[in-house]
């Protein structure tokens, strides 16, 4: 993927949910990961065009595992002159010694979230950017109509109630295989999964359920993904632009 069709995907996006306001500052999670080093590469650009001043912090919640080098990341946000700070935590600890793996997944999500939110408040960050495209939109989905029985995915805006922190979602309109062409075009410097549960999740097996129903029908995964878009959701803000 050129740098320039992420530009316009991403700006797409912001424009058609209203994700960026002038004066906002926009902290970015950086899980090491190809998605969010994209997300990344995406607003520092868009920063320097985009006609709605904002300003960015990229913040990465370290889990505390061992092998877990971002001194590549720390390059990439210099060259890039988006400020970085890195929250160091216990919480692999606290999920796989502490707690004995129980709800290992939904715990770990919980304390991550918490301990980003926290950092991107002192940072006086009003938006926090979460870097899921279009598969991630219909894995939510899948994973909804599968063990909840109901169609619903994330919203591309949401207002955490107790912090006033609003989440945004500006990737939403790539395709996982956009940002994998971008990760090696650019040599991205990513770092790898150290969680033992990485690949072994309810999301991994709906990944790879998607991906054999679109290898059986050609073209299932757009027409997913234009029904999301299409169905009316309580708490997805009003479309502006198609």
């Amino acid at each position: 993927m050129e740098l320039q069709k992420l530009y316009s995907l991403t700006r797409k996006a912001i424009d058609a949910y209203h994700l960026i306001e002038e004066g906002d500052k926009i902290a970015i999670g950086i899980s090491g990961g190809k998605d969010s080093l994209t997300l990344l590469y995406a607003l520092s650009g868009l920063r320097r065009f985009y006609p709605k001043h904002f300003e960015l912090v990229a913040i990465t919640v370290d889990l505390g595992y061992e092998n877990f080098p971002l001194t590549g990341i720390k390059a990439l946000c210099e060259k890039l002159n988006v400020p970085y700070s890195i929250v160091k935590t216990e919480i692999a600890k606290i999920v796989f010694d502490a707690n004995k793996g129980k709800n290992a997944c939904s715990l770990c999500a919980k304390l991550r979230k918490g301990a980003l939110n926290n950092e991107a408040l002192r940072l006086g960050a009003n938006k926090i950017a979460y870097a899921h495209h279009a598969d991630d939109l219909l894995e939510t989905m899948m994973l909804s109509l599968i063990y909840e029985g109901r169609f619903h995915s994330f919203s591309p805006k949401t207002t955490l109630d107790r912090t006033n922190l609003t989440v945004i979602r500006p990737m939403m309109y790539l395709w996982e295989a956009d940002v994998i062409g971008f990760m090696h075009k650019m040599n991205l410097p990513v770092v790898s999964n150290p969680c033992p549960m990485d690949g072994i999740t309810r999301r991994a097996y709906v990944k790879d359920l998607i991906r054999q129903i679109n290898r059986e029908n050609p073209g299932t995964k757009k027409r997913m993904l234009t029904a999301i878009l299409n169905t009316p959701m309580d708490d997805w803000p009003e479309l502006f632009v198609v």
